[in-house]
């Protein structure tokens, strides 16, 4: 498979505090091919640190893109994977580095991947990683298993070339699957609560927790757009069932 691939894979930074790891985290990703970087918020940029640790990856700097919000910087992305150093009380499916780059190119030939990383000292949040779909690590040593930023955009980067580069020319296929997009589920996610309410079946439930749970489950199944407006239909279905038609 040629390396066109890593144009569609999109490292993003969120809210990241130091300007040299901008620049390191350029040149983490020019070595391995990428270049398609986006900024959440930085707390100091532009700047000439990062300019200089850039190194030669000044035009990856260049071309970023800065976003006030985590939303704006994954829209049109199918799939979103979260980088994090630590285990999180929420529960996504975890991949190592390895098999997040084999899932992550899989999707890449026919839509966009964002691979997210938070602050440098304390990571995402759990409202930032209810965005993705999966949640990253890579597996150091237990006893020292801190990674400065840069290094866990080179770890990353790494993984997708390397298994960029040992894949063939993909099979083709008569109907590529293309995960719906990440605005396309938070619209199917906000219309979801609604109608659960509706009917009730929210209840005296915390409808936080149960959510979060909700969204877990459709992520992991990455339905297309297709089926996200089937799934929207049935919803629009429920709540004329449940209001009469004409008062939706």
């Amino acid at each position: 498979m040629s390396l066109i691939v890593l144009d569609n894979i999109t490292t993003v930074l969120v809210h990241t505090s130091h300007p040299g790891n901008i620049g390191s985290s350029a040149r983490a990703m020019k070595t391995m091919g990428l270049s398609n970087l986006t900024l959440v918020h930085p707390q100091i940029y532009p700047d000439a640190e990062a300019n200089a640790l850039a190194s030669g990856a000044e035009d990856v700097l260049e071309s970023a893109r800065i976003v006030p919000t985590l939303e704006q910087a994954l829209s049109g992305a199918s799939v979103v994977f979260g980088c994090s150093a630590r285990k999180r009380g929420i529960r996504m499916q975890e991949l190592d580095a390895r098999s997040a780059a084999k899932l992550a190119v899989d999707a890449a030939v026919n839509g966009k991947v964002a691979f997210v990383h938070g602050t440098e000292r304390t990571g995402l949040t759990n409202e930032e990683l209810e965005l993705c779909q999966f949640l990253v690590t890579i597996p150091a040593n237990p006893e020292y298993s801190s990674l400065n930023l840069a290094a866990a955009v080179q770890v990353l980067s790494y993984e997708l070339r390397m298994e960029a580069l040992s894949r063939g020319e993909p099979a083709e296929s008569d109907e590529p699957h293309i995960p719906a997009s990440v605005e396309d589920l938070e619209r199917f996610f906000e219309h979801l609560e609604q109608v659960l309410d509706l009917i009730g079946f929210l209840g005296d439930r915390v409808s936080t927790k149960l959510m979060r749970r909700l969204r877990r489950m459709y992520q992991r199944a990455m339905p297309d757009e297709r089926e996200v407006n089937i799934l929207r239909g049935i919803l629009t279905e429920t709540e004329i069932a449940v209001r009469g038609r004409g008062q939706r």
